[in-house]
């Protein structure tokens, strides 16, 4: 009987072992680095060590640090959620022989695994369906495109999408340089790209007796740079021919390796139904509450059962029903996905929906982990019913904070794409990003309940920020008799500047420039407005010169609920300029790599690459603005460098040629 667990992990997979365990009676123990000292899953377990620093190769891939962990507060298993080393055979090994019990795979398993190109070669001896290798040295036109991937991790690190043959071996040494840094190995392989395929994978549950369930299907094809956004089970517009082709071949993998506790089978379906063995994840996933939902199922309950030598029943229950998960990212998904930090103030979804988070409010962003917030997960008897539901849960929730794709989970979930399941595939955000990301996006095409732009709704939220405002100063003046000209109020909101003109009468505030409206109740935290006809409710909050303005969701119309902007002084500060072509980090992180060769002095052409940035378990390529020369470089590889850093100067070659021709002539 297991009676203490050590999760070898942080945030949200952390938080998620722990709820079982005290759900068992099983006491728990948390590790954290210097970063998360005060994190909830270090608040929430009954012990926690430390692990010091703050970088994860210094603490949570230091598997000698966990093992040392686990016996010094007394557990007596270690489950090591998932990234991190889930998946790292040395340390399970470690971890049995130090006398615990592991709770995942046996070691030869997660070691069947580890390797994508040896783990091929397994599943070709199981019968299980494959892609061939493509041999790069005798990759030609046809070929193409091609997909190069890391042999070992995950996560869509040291994976490159190949359209021109020029492009191979470039990508090829960039895929290779991340997937050493990232996993500490370098192989990489190279097989077909599917254009239009799908990202289906099976839920696999074995015990130690001879059981092995394969739980229904998960549909996980909405990718950004090849991690996962929503997911869905069962995987819809499957045929039952292919839903059992799938099963058995997922049953077949894991029989092959001797598989035991929880897993998940990865494909790759493509448009004619014929379905491709893309790697096996020995470990829980992250989407697993969807498989939870329909099967009605605890997975880390089965997990520990597993590990405590108990066996399945013969047949798991039937599923029921369809659910759906979709990842709250802190990044901002039109800016190329930056990464997002900085304090969350605010986190709160509307009841009847499973949230799975890591963080809470008041909890800081930072630049060393995922940026994952949470999981959001809604269960309905249909896939129409369960999306609607998750749509209208995020866009009715109060995200305060650092900028996230709420916005673009919502769009992306209303989208019709999404909603017809033959046309889902992975390169939806490469189609459709644009559309989604837009902020001036409008009405729905089929609905003329509402024509307003994204543009005008924001001015309607700034307005309602600005009558909070003012009804909050004006508490400690008044009306005055004699006449004087309108207050205004300025605020920026994604690039766009909104300034609101108000007057304080003897009937109250009063907003210019804004027919159709009328003040119906204020106060400095909630504006009711009446707009053309239609009650809407605004509340505000605001946490230094960022104002957060939320309101319920207008029906027919893809404008987003939630607003944030930044109120702007009246007089702006002269000295907030940079050089002309300065390039800023955009966000706080570590400088990876610099352009081979490149030097002050030399001439770049626009978009070349000058150098990556790493923030968040993501690299971010800094190329230049436009061609010049570069004129400053300031950092170097391994330099940390703190949000809006100044990372290159490139002067435009029409600039350095004006200050040659001014030199030359005296």
């Amino acid at each position: 009987m297991i009676r203490s667990v050590l999760v070898a992990n942080r945030g949200e997979i952390a938080r998620r072992v722990f709820r079982t365990c005290r759900e068992l009676g099983i006491s728990t123990v948390a590790v954290h680095s210097d970063a998360d000292a005060g994190a909830p899953h270090v608040r929430e377990a009954d012990t926690a060590v430390r692990l010091p620093g703050d970088a994860p190769a210094d603490t949570y891939l230091r598997g000698d640090l966990l093992v040392r962990a686990a016996r010094a507060a007394g557990a007596d298993a270690v489950h090591p959620g998932y990234g991190f080393l889930s998946e790292n055979a040395a340390f399970a090994a470690a971890v049995t022989d130090a006398g615990l019990a592991w709770i995942g795979p046996p070691v030869a398993a997660i070691e069947a695994m580890a390797s994508k190109t040896r783990a091929k070669e397994l599943m070709a001896e199981a019968g299980v369906p494959l892609l061939a290798p493509v041999d790069p040295a005798r990759a030609n036109e046809a070929d193409l495109p091609l997909l190069v991937k890391a042999a070992a991790g995950g996560g869509g690190r040291g994976m490159r999408v190949v359209s021109e043959l020029d492009a191979l071996e470039g990508e090829l040494k960039g895929a290779a340089a991340e997937a050493a840094s990232a996993f500490g190995d370098g192989e990489v392989f190279v097989e077909p790209y599917v254009v239009g395929g799908r990202h289906v994978e099976v839920q696999i549950l074995a015990d130690g007796h001879g059981t092995v369930w394969t739980l229904g299907t998960r549909d996980c094809s909405l990718q950004r740079r090849h991690q996962k956004v929503i997911e869905e089970a069962p995987a819809p517009g499957l045929s039952e021919e292919l839903r059992t082709t799938l099963h058995g071949a997922a049953e077949r993998a894991a029989r092959a390796i001797g598989y035991r506790g929880a897993g998940t089978v990865e494909f790759l379906v493509d448009r004619a139904g014929r379905a491709y063995f893309l790697e096996m994840n020995t470990r829980l996933q992250v989407e697993h509450p969807v498989t939870e939902a329909i099967y009605r199922l605890d997975l880390v309950a089965l997990q520990l059962s597993i590990a405590e030598g108990r066996p399945l029943d013969p047949a798991p229950p039937p599923p029921h029903g369809h659910a759906v998960e979709a990842r709250l990212y802190a990044e901002d998904p039109a800016a190329g996905w930056q990464p997002q930090t900085g304090t969350l103030h605010r986190l709160a979804l509307p009841d009847g929906v499973r949230l799975d988070s890591g963080v809470t409010d008041g909890d800081t962003i930072g630049v060393h982990y995922d940026p994952m917030l949470a999981k959001v997960i809604t269960w309905a008897p249909s896939r129409d019913e369960a999306v609607r539901k998750l749509a209208g849960a995020l866009e009715r929730a109060r995200i305060h904070g650092p900028v996230t794709n709420r916005d673009l989970l919502v769009r992306s979930l209303r989208h019709p794409e999404f909603t017809d399941p033959d046309a889902l595939d992975t390169g939806f955000y490469d189609r459709n990003l644009a559309e989604l990301t837009d902020s001036d996006s409008g009405a729905d095409s089929d609905s003329d309940s509402d024509s307003d732009s994204g543009a005008e709704g924001a001015a309607l939220f700034a307005l309602a920020a600005a009558l909070a405002d003012a009804h909050g100063r004006s508490r400690f003046g008044g009306f005055r008799n004699v006449p004087s000209g309108p207050q205004t109020k300025t605020y920026a909101r994604a690039g766009t500047e909104h300034a609101i003109r108000y007057r304080l009468g003897r009937d109250g505030l009063r907003a210019e420039d804004f027919p159709g409206v009328r003040l119906l109740t204020l106060s400095s935290d909630e504006v009711v407005l009446e707009v053309d006809g239609l009650r809407r409710q605004f509340t505000i909050a605001r946490y230094g010169d960022r104002v957060h303005v939320d309101a319920p969701p207008t029906p027919g119309t893809t404008t987003p609920a939630s607003h944030t902007f930044t109120a702007l002084p009246r007089f702006p500060d002269p000295t907030a300029r940079t050089e002309p072509g300065s390039l800023l980090a955009p966000m706080p992180g570590t400088v990876v790599r610099v352009a081979e060769g490149l030097t002050e002095g030399a001439q770049v052409t626009a978009g070349q690459p000058l150098l990556w940035l790493e923030a968040m378990k993501m690299e971010h390529k800094i190329t230049a603005p436009a061609a010049g020369t570069l004129t400053a470089l300031p950092v170097r590889t391994g330099q940390q460098v703190e949000v809006g850093a100044l990372l290159a100067v490139v002067a435009e070659a029409t600039e350095t040629t004006e200050k040659t021709e001014k030199t030359e002539t005296g």
